[in-house]
């Protein structure tokens, strides 16, 4: 254990660097799967299709094959960029679909009398789904986007392959002087994990009971 003490500040920066990519990627994720969930409802079957192939494509995509083509192809098509935000990129685009599709059950299960009452009164499509229908469909889907930023923290640990000194990868780096202590190690990167995973898990949990009792 003396090498998780000894090694403190190391899995501590790397601890803040996976929660930086946690909130930026899951900002990022939240606004993009916002719109790609409104264009898969949309009454334009243009709009309708390019958002279920983006959907379909990124979301049967592996993770780290998006992050490899962020950190590798992306800077041989000359964007130029920090590791840290093509991970943040790359983390962003992985994790969007997720959220349009639970945006978009959410919007599915907002009565369809609420969308025609709002049409009946002169709104526009936009309208009637920025001022009626997404705010209860956001309101009923907080516990599943909940828990799809859960595995979003899980997921920052992939870019630890891509030169980003994350959580994961700083212990990496611990384990490469004190390969004695292993099994410590792994366990304070899973204490660090569980920090944020555990009470978003709570969250997640109180905020569907009471949905469920609003309802």
């Amino acid at each position: 254990m003396d090498a998780v003490i000894e090694n403190f500040p190391t899995f501590l920066a790397g601890f803040g660097q996976t929660l930086s990519l946690f909130a930026i990627a899951g900002l990022g994720a939240f606004v993009l799967g916002v719109i790609v969930a409104t264009l898969r409802i949309s009454p334009i079957a243009s709009f309708r299709t390019i958002a279920t192939i983006y959907t379909e494509v990124v979301r049967n995509t592996p993770l780290t094959l998006v992050l490899f083509g962020c950190a590798f192809i992306l800077p041989y098509l000359d964007v130029r960029l920090d590791f840290f935000v093509l991970a943040a990129i790359g983390l962003t685009v992985y994790t969007s679909p997720f959220v349009a599709e639970a945006i978009r059950s959410g919007v599915n299960g907002v009565p369809i009398g609420q969308a025609e009452a709002a049409r009946s009164i002169g709104l526009t499509f936009g309208q009637s789904l920025s001022t009626v229908v997404m705010p209860q469909a956001i309101r009923m889907v907080i516990p599943p986007l909940i828990n799809v930023f859960i595995a979003l923290v899980k997921n920052t640990s992939v870019a630890g392959a891509f030169f980003v000194v994350e959580l994961f990868a700083a212990a990496r780096i611990v384990i490469n002087v004190r390969g004695d202590q292993v099994i410590a190690i792994l366990l304070a990167v899973a204490a660090f994990y569980l920090v944020v995973t555990i009470p978003l898990g709570q969250l997640a949990a109180a905020l569907e009971k009471r949905v469920a009792v609003l309802r």
